[in-house]
């Protein structure tokens, strides 16, 4: 296939046109050198080749390009790549804006010697662990291509943009899904007064309630309450009952969403299980 040349960017990036009139964005050692628009790219010449079909995403991508070098831009779109081929599913096309402009913002910091830290990486790990062991990859992919050392918290950042790909949700939304319940731990480890095994299989347990229903939340899905466990639980286990309303109420204020009353049910199983452990 050939490819007819929109616009040169650099000397090793173009947009160009394939033979559906779609545009491309093509990648290649010295691929731009001496060209001109309208000129045709042979198939051979081409190291990497992606789409950007939004608009938006295109003009995105091309402002970002001018500030990339282009040894670390092939290292990016290799790991994109890495993404598309472990995932073996369809991603958003703005994963190749949204996570370029991440790495090159967290190598610019790492090379000024800013210190990058993931204050929700243990809760990333445990609501994406698919994404994450995908993450280290391509963490270890950037470190090993660029020479650069990538923390273990960009390992969590990255695991978000996976995740947001996979399943066309924004990242910042998601990023502040992971401080929700970030937050939720705190209050129930203030409330134990206990600092929860974050290894736990207990916590991961909690960790994977509370997105599901966070989740239900944003969606206004009801789950319907057990009447009679509801009753026994108010009776039994007053403490725990008490600290999921005041849960529930943190959900509400931040979400700015209703929450069905059941949800105070079945948390409430969960802590419960929790406090037995620390007794």
């Amino acid at each position: 296939m050939a490819y007819k040349i929109a616009k040169i960017l650099n000397n090793n990036v173009l947009i160009a046109r394939n033979e559906h009139d779609i545009e491309v964005v093509l990648i290649g050692k010295g691929i731009g050198f001496k060209r001109q628009t309208d000129s045709i790219i042979k198939q051979d010449e081409i190291e990497k080749l992606f789409m950007l079909t939004e608009r938006e995403e295109q003009e995105q991508f091309k402002k970002l390009l001018p500030h990339i070098e282009d040894e670390l831009l092939k290292v990016i779109i290799s790991s994109i790549e890495l993404i598309r081929e472990r995932t073996k599913s369809f991603l958003n096309e703005h994963i190749h804006v949204a996570l370029t402009d991440h790495l090159v913002f967290a190598v610019n910091r790492l090379m000024r010697g800013m210190a990058i830290s993931n204050p929700f990486l243990i809760e990333t790990r445990v609501l994406y662990p698919f994404e994450y062991e995908i993450a280290k990859e391509v963490v270890q992919l950037i470190n090993e291509k660029a020479h650069i050392y990538l923390p273990e918290g960009e390992i969590g950042f990255i695991a978000l943009h996976i995740h947001s790909a996979m399943v066309n949700k924004d990242v910042h939304q998601l990023n502040s899904h992971s401080q929700l319940i970030s937050k939720l731990v705190q209050l129930i480890e203030s409330q134990f007064d206990v600092t929860i095994d974050k290894e736990s299989m207990d916590y991961m347990r909690l960790v994977r309630h509370l997105r599901y229903t966070i989740e239900r939340v944003i969606r206004g899905e009801r789950v319907e309450e057990p009447e009679k466990i509801a009753s026994l639980l108010k009776q039994e286990y007053p403490m725990c009952y008490n600290l999921s309303w005041k849960l529930i109420k943190v959900m509400q204020q931040t979400l700015k969403k209703s929450v069905f009353e059941a949800e105070a049910v079945y948390l409430t199983m969960h802590l419960q299980r929790i406090q037995n452990k620390i007794k």
